[in-house]
């Protein structure tokens, strides 16, 4: 892959995860009953109903994260097999 496009999508994608951060940390808090979450592509409103979800989102945010720096830095899993 283009390192310029795997580059632009580890900073769009730690964008993202910041906005989903800052939602779930205000949502816990219980300072706010409800957050507007703008990740720059869509703009909603959750509630502390919608944590799970959010927080099921930010993992997949991790795991993309991790792949796309994983493949810029040509690093990756490799799982080893017995050859028996």
């Amino acid at each position: 892959m283009n390192t310029a496009f795997l580059q632009e999508r580890i900073t769009a994608t730690k964008a993202q995860i910041v906005a989903y951060e800052d939602a779930t940390t205000a949502l816990a808090s219980g300072a706010v009953q409800s957050y507007t979450l703008d990740t720059g592509q869509t703009r909603q409103t959750v509630t502390k109903l919608d944590l799970v979800g959010l927080q099921k989102t930010l993992d997949a945010l991790y795991n993309r994260l991790c792949v796309f720096e994983a493949r810029l830095t040509g690093n990756g899993v490799i799982i080893g097999r017995p050859v028996w």
